[in-house]
């Protein structure tokens, strides 16, 4: 599964409650990041760290994956 930007952009504004911590801390820090630069390549590196993140752990998400794909 990959994120689109529009799904990073409902992420980012958007107030999920996650179960992996670990996730839930890259969310904080990429929110940060996007809340102090919006432009489309601050969008885009945020993507990129979260699709890389989903990809790694997908089979550790559990009801995460399930969130995501939702979105």
């Amino acid at each position: 599964m990959q994120l689109s930007q529009e799904q990073m952009v409902k992420l980012l504004k958007g107030n999920y409650t996650f179960s992996l911590w670990s996730m839930s801390m890259l969310i904080t820090r990429l929110k940060g990041v996007y809340a102090s630069d919006a432009s489309f390549s601050s969008l885009e590196k945020c993507t990129g760290e979260m699709n890389a993140f989903v990809n790694k752990f997908r089979t550790i998400m559990g009801n995460d994956y399930v969130i995501l794909q939702k979105l």
